[in-house]
């Protein structure tokens, strides 16, 4: 089984707790890390371009997507939230590849962080993806 994990370098503590939350579960599930590739992206925005780019080669069975939009004063969250999502889904469907959207949309730090925990790996959102991810992919 070979998965990719795209993951936005912004609001990193966030993402790399999420990242660490996906590894967690791919290793207790035993996938080799040689078959898991992880590609870090500036920001949300551009893990759909990725995600279309690493569709193409088809050499994965799944992708997970990681990132964390954190709203702030301006329309820019609104937009953000809206255009990656339809961007996943669209590619998602037309290539008929399992992504797992765990891009966190939230209104407060707060809330990113309860959703990132490592001491419940239940409730980081990372490891809860990669566990929907292989339910997907075994589920073909």
């Amino acid at each position: 089984m070979k998965i990719a994990i795209i993951y936005a370098s912004f609001n990193e503590q966030i993402v790399k707790n999420l990242l660490k939350g996906a590894l967690q579960f791919l290793k207790e599930e035993k996938i080799d890390k040689k078959n898991i590739k992880i590609i870090e992206v500036p920001g949300v925005f551009e893990i759909p371009l990725m995600c279309k780019k690493l569709t193409k080669t088809k050499k994965y069975d799944g992708i997970i997507t990681l990132g964390c939009i954190i709203k702030g004063q301006t329309e820019h969250y609104d937009m953000l939230c809206q255009t990656v999502t339809d961007s996943l889904m669209q590619i998602m469907l037309e290539y008929e590849l399992p992504i797992i959207f765990e891009i966190l949309m939230v209104h407060d730090i707060k809330y990113a962080i309860a959703r990132t925990s490592l001491k419940n790996w239940n409730e980081n959102k990372g490891y809860t993806g990669a566990r929907t991810l292989l339910e997907v992919i075994r589920n073909k």
